[in-house]
């Protein structure tokens, strides 16, 4: 899989990193979500290929996501 903006040795917020993502273009979809937090894959804008994937116990994050499953319409 390729990294497309992410830097892995920048440790930012998860939220930031999903808000940051949206704002670029970029669509999420929650992978899966457990008592552990979430999984929540990164997607281009441009056909939907997943760019990175990311795991989080984040409450902010969970709480921003709420029950969606996407940001897709």
């Amino acid at each position: 899989m390729t990294t497309y903006g992410i830097s892995e040795s920048v440790k930012e917020p998860a939220l930031e990193t999903l808000r940051r993502w949206e704002t670029a273009g970029g669509h999420w979809q929650v992978l899966s979500r457990s008592p552990s937090g979430l999984v929540v894959a990164l997607l281009r804008c441009d056909g939907g290929e997943e760019a990175h994937r990311f795991t989080s116990p984040d409450p902010a994050l969970a709480a921003y996501i709420g029950d969606r499953e996407t940001n897709e319409p």
